[in-house]
């Protein structure tokens, strides 16, 4: 063996002498070896080393048949000549029996280091299945068919319907209004009125002309049958002159034979334009319109004076009108009225949502407390600051009990509950408890709240009561215990039990303790955002 090699293995001697000199303590440690199957178990690695040794856990430690549930990093603590280092595991085991948990390999300056193995005891859940009962397993659930979609498909269809109708009727509307206003006028004022709206007129093609006499002519006859009484509309020019002429020589109706030839001379050009598809001469069709306006005029003054019977008739037949056309506008009126109903419906609900918009017009209760004016106050020892939708009143207590406010009772659609609890004087010269015993206290008289709630549910007529727990922080920054579930509650005016939330709010403070409950109907739409804005609310009064 030369010398370079026997100082090769001089040196690693040397090293590995000093490394098992230098006495690095691996500690392994769990919470417990006794646990229950499903039960959360801690295991620890723990190691002594100087500042400039390397230490290395394993990245993928084997811990079966146990299984890994969280890995917390490496904690390093300074001493007084030496670290700590140290790594924690949460493990977790579903088979019962006894089983051991497998040695870890720490790697220091690269030389290994195993921990000790560890026999844990995995005990089964004991079950009484005479003092709990068996039930079968409820049946499937039917859950409410949610018609959101379906409703707001259907709202949109129908404001698409009603913009139609809207225009469509807006359009023959005012067409029809145009007729009838023109038929509300007396026949003399009609008539004069349609010869007026012709003098603009011009024709100059051959079906110009035939449209332009045909409404000439119409015009008069039409005049001539509602005043005096004569079939005209349905006549041809020889049997209309015909009637006329027999008129006059009755002496009913005392016209111009002037008059008449004038008549038959417009009637006759008006029937070559129709029938024979003639063409007159420039200015005829401004010089018959003038004979025909002087035909109405006459033919006015011709017409013998109304008896008492006849004006007692036509004034009977105006009432009549006017009663109809006052039924039609009434009509009119409440169509429009429930179009514009149903318009600011659809509109609204569009804008707010079906729900919120069916919840106000029927009275939903805690919509009510939602929209209301909610007000802010301070209450109890230690204060706090909260908003509300009532205001919280002072519940009368035993003398020496703890000060409550709160806002109805169980049957309001939210309740509120709010009470102080004062601590007793901490008496001098008593140990303080250590850790343990603090927690284990702590645990004990969050039991004994638990237990306060359920018993105060159940004076009341709850049952089927569900409780959970949990730690939060308000809006404000303050620590809380939350305990909350649902329980059935008989309420005032309903058949059967209702399904309620319920939430209590636990907060400890050197000066006492606070408990905020809050409870309302599991079903209701706007419990949680009145509960939510509640807790927002929630603050401490450091300063007064």
């Amino acid at each position: 063996m030369n010398r370079k090699t026997l100082l090769l293995w001089v040196g690693l001697f040397s090293t590995a002498f000093g490394f098992a000199q230098r006495g690095y303590d691996l500690q392994v440690a769990v919470d417990t070896t006794k646990m229950r199957i499903g039960e959360k178990i801690e295991y620890i690695l723990q190691i002594k080393a100087d500042s400039t040794d390397q230490i290395t856990f394993s990245e993928q430690p084997f811990f079966a048949p146990f299984e890994v549930l969280e890995e917390s990093p490496i904690d390093t603590l300074r001493a007084q000549s030496h670290y700590l280092f140290t790594k924690k595991y949460a493990l977790i085991q579903f088979d019962s029996g006894a089983y051991w948990l497998p040695p870890q390999k720490v790697m220091i300056n690269g030389f290994s280091k195993i921990s000790d193995s560890l026999l844990i005891q995995v005990a089964n859940v004991p079950v009484d299945t005479l003092k709990q009962k068996l039930f079968d397993i409820k049946p499937v659930a039917v859950v409410a068919q949610n018609f959101d979609a379906l409703t707001q498909s259907i709202v949109y269809g129908v404001l698409a319907v009603l913009l139609l109708v809207g225009l469509i009727y807006a359009f023959f509307f005012a067409k029809k209004r145009r007729e009838e206003r023109k038929k509300k006028l007396p026949p003399f004022e009609r008539a004069i009125e349609e010869l007026k709206a012709l003098e603009t007129i011009t024709p100059s093609l051959q079906e110009e002309y035939k449209q332009y006499y045909s409404r000439l002519t119409d015009v008069v006859r039409r005049y001539l049958e509602e005043e005096a009484k004569i079939t005209a509309l349905e006549s041809t020019t020889d049997e209309l002159l015909l009637k006329l002429n027999a008129l006059k020589e009755s002496g009913q109706l005392d016209l111009e034979r002037e008059t008449i030839k004038n008549l038959k001379t417009v009637l006759q050009t008006a029937d070559l334009v129709k029938f024979a598809r003639s063409t007159p001469e420039f200015g005829t069709t401004a010089k018959d319109r003038e004979l025909l306006e002087g035909v109405v005029i006459e033919t006015k003054e011709a017409l013998p004076e109304p008896t008492p019977e006849e004006i007692r008739e036509r004034e009977e037949y105006r009432l009549l009108l006017a009663k109809k056309r006052r039924k039609k506008q009434l009509q009119w009126g409440f169509a429009s009225l429930g179009i514009l109903i149903i318009l600011s419906l659809g509109i609204s609900v569009l804008k707010y949502g079906y729900y919120p918009v069916q919840d106000t017009l029927l009275g939903y209760p805690t919509i009510k407390l939602k929209n209301k004016e909610w007000i802010t106050s301070q209450y109890g020892t230690p204060p706090v600051k909260i908003s509300t939708p009532e205001v919280l009143r002072r519940v009368k207590t035993e003398k020496g009990g703890a000060l409550r406010f709160s806002s109805g009772d169980y049957d309001a659609s939210f309740f509120i509950d709010l009470v102080f609890t004062q601590k007793p004087p901490k008496q001098e010269g008593k140990e303080t408890p250590s850790k343990e015993d603090q927690e284990a206290q702590q645990k004990e008289k969050i039991q004994e709240l638990i237990n306060d709630i359920i018993n105060d549910f159940q004076s009341r007529g709850a049952v089927n009561i569900l409780i959970k727990e949990e730690a939060i922080t308000t809006l404000s920054g303050i620590p809380a215990l939350k305990i909350f579930g649902t329980l059935d509650y008989p309420k005032k005016g309903k058949n059967n039990r209702v399904r309620c939330n319920y939430i209590t709010h636990v907060f400890d403070f050197e000066q006492g303790g606070i408990n905020l409950t809050l409870l309302y109907e599991k079903e209701d739409r706007y419990g949680k955002f009145i509960e939510k804005r509640v807790m927002d609310s929630f603050e401490l009064i450091k300063e007064l």
